[in-house]
């Protein structure tokens, strides 16, 4: 039976789902985690992770628990906790440098308090992993920063399963506002831009298929709190889809398939 992901990720993106508590109070405390504070935010996390969850048990026909997941470039932990929540075991990694964006240089709350384990990468792009040793891998906005992207997805499509998943979210895109915005103000945080084109020509190169890509996001949601955050997101989406304003959009974000 062939899957609709299009259709699949549309409902998933549109659920109403309860904030986590935990993370609400951990970046309470934090302020090096205050966008898990802001509802807007971290409903994208909520969304994100359950899409993964929904895909994954229909790709796979098997239940997200018997699954082995890899959170690549983990940072503080977040994604690895709601995927617990979600039911599944994942393994986290993250290079080893002194950098404010991995999980070896930066405070962890989430990852010291519930005791996820992170395994380190020493190398620029090599994983530790044996061929085929994952069902699923997540870049929740880190392929954008590898030192060399075509080398990772490689090494991803390694470690993968045969008609593995990997997830790419965040990924920056190169018509978007935001992105041009901060480009202006001197923050390359992201020097490194995406378009659909080049996701294809990388994904081909390295043996992956796209069932489904798409882009997300036109209003900022780290920074700006909204009081009615779920209709926020039901516009943002909506203009995402049907109208010229995605070309605008924040990221694009896709899913593939390995062979």
């Amino acid at each position: 039976m062939s899957i609709d992901y299009s259709r699949i990720r549309k409902k998933t993106f549109q659920e109403r789902l309860h904030l986590d508590k935990y993370l609400c109070e951990i970046a309470q405390n934090h302020p090096s985690h205050w966008f898990l504070e802001n509802p807007a935010s971290q409903n994208i996390y909520l969304y994100l992770t359950k899409y993964v969850k929904t895909i994954s048990e229909s790709h796979f026909n098997k239940k997200f628990n018997d699954m082995r997941i890899l959170d690549w470039g983990c940072g503080k932990g977040h994604v690895t906790w709601l995927m617990q929540k979600l039911g599944a075991n994942p393994i986290s990694c993250d290079v080893r440098v002194q950098e404010d964006d991995s999980s070896f240089g930066q405070e962890t709350p989430i990852i010291d308090k519930t005791g996820i384990l992170i395994d380190p990468l020493e190398h620029k792009y090599k994983l530790p992993y044996e061929d085929d040793s994952f069902d699923v891998v997540l870049s929740f906005g880190v392929l954008e920063h590898v030192p060399d992207d075509l080398n990772s997805l490689r090494e991803i499509n390694r470690i993968l399963t045969s008609n593995g998943l990997f997830f790419c979210f965040f990924l920056p895109y190169f018509l978007s506002w935001t992105q041009r915005l901060a480009h202006l103000k001197g923050n390359y945080y992201h020097d490194r831009l995406y378009r659909k084109s080049l996701i294809y020509k990388l994904m081909k190169e390295c043996d992956f298929k796209i069932p489904d890509l798409w882009h997300r996001q036109i209003f900022p949601k780290n920074t700006v709190k909204y009081p009615k955050y779920h209709t926020f997101e039901k516009i943002d989406q909506f203009m995402t889809t049907f109208t010229f304003m995605k070309y605008l959009a924040t990221n694009i974000e896709f899913v593939a398939c390995k062979g």
